[in-house]
Parts: structure tokens; C-alpha cells; sequence
């Protein structure tokens, strides 16, 4: 199994220069465009929720919280866009606790699915395998479904019988639930939406997001 490596991305810094085009698109992120929302807004007294995935230094001064929805394409443009410069510059150096969260919108019914497949993973084969494996679907975004939540779990040391069960059937979605409620009572209703201490960012750009983390440092 592969580490979850900056290296598989191509690492760079945005200057200043570029920044006005990507927070403009921070900005705009995936709203519920119409998609199936099925009425998913209590966790049942006593139900088990699995911990929210964390890299970095789980005891560092600073936090930074991802919400996301593994259907939104401006989600996919962060993970693989952004994303490899903060962990190369902040998780990596262990400046910062980085946890992702789940907040389905939902766009389609695979804004459930595939976040059940994700916890699968890290419930069965662990947090490593879980971030590889968080990457590889939003790499394999336009093919969301069972056949590949069967695929990739395979890739990463999972059963692959026992991930695409636990995306159809959606038997993770206590925690999901949970995440999502989390993410609306701080006022979550887009994605990416990007926190800094429990405050949001105004984009998900890396000169954005980055500025808010060097301040709260």
C-alpha cells in the first residue's frame, strides 16, 4: 500500500498573481443543485461513529477542517489542486491538524455512497489507507459508483466485497450524518468550505487558505 504522498501531485506554490481566477472559483463552490437529498439529519441515541481522519500533528495549535462532497467538482479541483501544497508546506511539517469532514449536498445519490465506501476503508484497513483512498475517488470522479468503490478498495488492501456492500447499503452513515450536521451548525452549505480555527475561509484557494493558517500561526 502507497503512502498518501505530496509527491504524487506535482507541488508548487500559487503566486499572488494568480490568485484573483482560483478565489473566484473558491468563492462559487457546489451548491445542492437539484440532486437527490434524502431527509438524513438525526444520529440514533448510542449509534457508533468512526473518528474524523486527521494527518498531520493531531495536537498542533492550529486546525484546519475540509468539508466535502466526492461529487462536487470544485471539491475535486481542491484535493488535487490545492490540497497537495498545504500538505507539503503545513501537514507534512506537522504545523497543522487537517481533518477532512464529510458534507454531502447531496448532488446525486454517490454523495452518500461513495463517503461510505471511504469509511469502509479507514474502518477496516485503517487511516492511511483511507486518504489514499479519499484521493483515488476524487481522481476517479467522473466513475463514481459500486464497480469502482469495488476497485479501488482492492488497491488500497480493503475487500473489496466489503466496501461495495458498505456503499450501497450506506452502513456508515451515522458518522456521515454526524459530519454533515456538524458542518451546518457551523454554517456549511457549500463545498468545499474550508475552516481555519473554526473560522471559514473566503476561498479554497492555496494563497487563501494558506494566509489564514500563517495568521492564526
Amino acid at each position: 500500500m502507497r503512502d498518501f504522498d505530496s509527491t504524487d501531485y506535482s507541488t508548487r506554490r500559487r503566486f499572488l498573481a494568480g490568485t484573483a481566477v482560483a478565489g473566484a472559483i473558491g468563492l462559487a463552490g457546489c451548491g445542492n443543485l437539484g440532486g437527490t437529498d434524502i431527509d438524513k439529519t438525526t444520529v440514533p441515541p448510542g449509534t457508533d461513529t468512526l473518528p474524523t481522519p486527521v494527518l498531520g500533528d493531531p495536537d498542533a495549535d492550529v486546525t484546519v477542517m475540509a468539508f466535502e462532497d466526492y461529487v462536487c467538482g470544485h471539491c475535486a479541483s481542491y484535493v488535487t489542486g490545492t490540497f497537495p501544497d498545504l500538505l507539503s508546506e503545513y501537514v507534512e511539517p506537522g504545523r497543522i491538524r487537517y481533518e477532512h469532514h464529510e458534507f454531502p449536498l447531496p448532488l446525486s445519490d454517490e454523495s452518500w455512497r461513495a463517503p461510505n465506501a471511504a469509511r469502509a476503508v479507514q474502518d477496516t484497513v485503517g487511516a492511511e489507507a483511507y486518504w489514499e483512498y479519499s484521493k483515488a475517488l476524487y481522481e476517479n470522479q467522473g466513475d463514481l459508483g459500486a464497480d469502482l468503490y469495488e476497485t479501488l478498495a482492492e488497491q488500497v488492501g480493503a475487500d473489496p466485497d466489503t466496501v461495495r456492500t458498505a456503499a450501497v447499503e450506506e452502513a456508515y452513515d451515522a458518522t456521515i450524518v454526524a459530519d454533515r450536521e456538524y458542518g451546518r451548525s457551523l454554517g456549511v452549505d457549500s463545498t468545499p468550505s474550508i475552516f481555519v480555527d473554526g473560522s471559514a475561509t473566503r476561498g479554497y484557494d492555496f494563497d487563501t487558505v494558506a494566509q489564514a493558517i500563517d495568521d492564526a500561526l
